[in-house]
């Protein structure tokens, strides 16, 4: 596997913090020790864990009202790659990447692979992109895609999900995922019911277009840019759709796509329950849809959501695997670094929720005590697992600290120079 970052450099980073680390990692390892755990179990748990990175996540985001570029972002997917290789090769938790079409139809496919297994990476779900129009497209998508009055438009919508199945396929990709923005933005504007039955009837298509051994995941967004009435609104509507196609359809959670407030652990629990739930696109809300770091407003939330994929893991078996994916728009920050950053805290909240003493939590649920129930999982989520999730990394060749190694490394620099900054659109594809 071809290293970005001097693996020597990282070495020298980890040799800095070893003596700290040792003497954190030990100390709780004493304290776990005392509640019957064993923490080198714990760290080889930890470096199990497997986020997707998002493709369009390694360049600069935007807002309604202005993208600033950011230093050497990528231009296009080769190098969106290669700063997907860094956060990997520092975190040890990012081996796949997640891509969008046609943001990163690549000419030849096969270069793309080969240059992805050079820098140890794969593919995870492929998306599909019919919620803007492309240079040159026959047909708008300004009022729908899939559910578009216009036969050819959702046509057309069609094929272009079809043609990410077969980019996703010579990839190595096992799933699609579909986001519509598709809806209404005002009262009479369309038919809600046959807008839904139009929707249903172009990815009847898509769905029979799947191999036998790929998933689709349907994903749900409470408004924009429909926002009076959004076709696939909230997880009932995903749901029944997932299970009117078929059982390849499954459902996906995106944190930050939802009302506030919304009980969205509640939602895991019921998908994972009926045998829907295909995966999560994890990020942070304060608002609305704020595409914002995972766990950078509420990581309570973020635990609540493992704890119930660790109940459903027991409950399941290997049988339970759903998809782990980030999706962000970095406006601020270095977007590796805030990938970095999200990764790990996605990785913490799985450690946590691995910490829940199963066995008491449900003797107290038994026995109605609600306030001892609560502590049991505070006491999970007050554990801080840093030094095993720095264990892991180091144990796995990664860094100790990736944001600290990343910055050392002078990669940013080193790439500014080479691609020069792009106004306008995005190369990532948000916008």
């Amino acid at each position: 596997m071809k290293s970005v970052i001097d693996a020597g450099l990282v070495q020298d980073q980890n040799a800095k913090l070893d003596a700290n680390l040792q003497a954190d990692y030990d100390a709780l390892g004493g304290v776990l020790s005392r509640r019957g755990v064993d923490i080198d179990k714990l760290t080889a748990l930890a470096q199990t864990f497997a986020v997707a990175v998002p493709s369009w996540g390694a360049g600069t985001g935007g807002t309604r009202f202005a993208r600033f570029p950011g230093r050497g972002e990528p231009r296009n997917v080769f190098e969106k790659m290669e700063d997907c290789a860094v956060i990997n090769q520092l975190t040890r938790a990012t081996p796949a990447v997640s891509l969008h079409f046609p943001w990163d139809k690549p000419s030849d496919v096969q270069e793309l692979r080969g240059s992805a297994e050079e820098l140890g990476l794969g593919f995870d779900a492929v998306n599909s992109n019919t919620f803007q129009d492309q240079v040159g497209q026959e047909h708008t998508y300004k009022y729908g895609s899939l559910t578009s009055m216009n036969a050819a438009a959702r046509a057309q919508a069609v094929a272009h999900n079809i043609e990410c199945i077969e980019l996703g396929q010579a990839l190595g990709s096992k799933a699609l995922t579909v986001w519509v923005g598709d809806g209404a933005n005002f009262p009479g504007q369309s038919n809600l019911r046959g807008a839904l039955e139009r929707y249903l009837d172009s990815m009847r298509s898509i769905y029979a277009a799947l191999p036998d051994d790929w998933n689709i995941f349907i994903e749900h967004k409470l408004f924009e840019p429909a926002f009076y009435a959004t076709t696939i609104a909230d997880w009932g509507t995903s749901f029944a759709c997932a299970t009117t196609l078929g059982p390849k359809a499954k459902c996906l959670v995106d944190l930050g796509h939802h009302a506030p407030n919304t009980n969205i652990e509640m939602i895991v629990a019921r998908l994972a329950q009926f045998g829907k739930l295909g995966g999560f696109h994890f990020n942070d809300s304060k608002y609305g849809d704020d595409d914002l770091d995972s766990g950078s407003i509420n990581p309570f939330q973020l635990f609540l959501v493992f704890n119930e994929l660790a109940d459903a893991a027991l409950r399941e078996g290997a049988a339970f695997k759903p998809a782990y994916m980030l999706d962000q728009s970095h406006n601020v920050t270095d977007p590796i670094e805030s990938l970095m950053s999200s990764a790990v805290e996605v990785q913490r909240a799985f450690v946590q929720s691995a910490l829940v003493d199963r066995a008491e939590l449900a003797s107290l649920q038994e026995q109605n005590d609600v306030l001892q129930a609560a502590q049991c999982l505070k006491r999970a989520f007050r554990t801080d697992v840093g030094p095993i999730l720095a264990m892991a990394r180091v144990r796995s060749g990664g860094a100790a600290d990736p944001v600290a190694a990343y910055r050392a490394s002078g990669y940013r620099d080193r790439v500014a120079s080479v691609r020069p900054a792009k106004a306008g659109a995005s190369s990532s594809g948000i916008v």
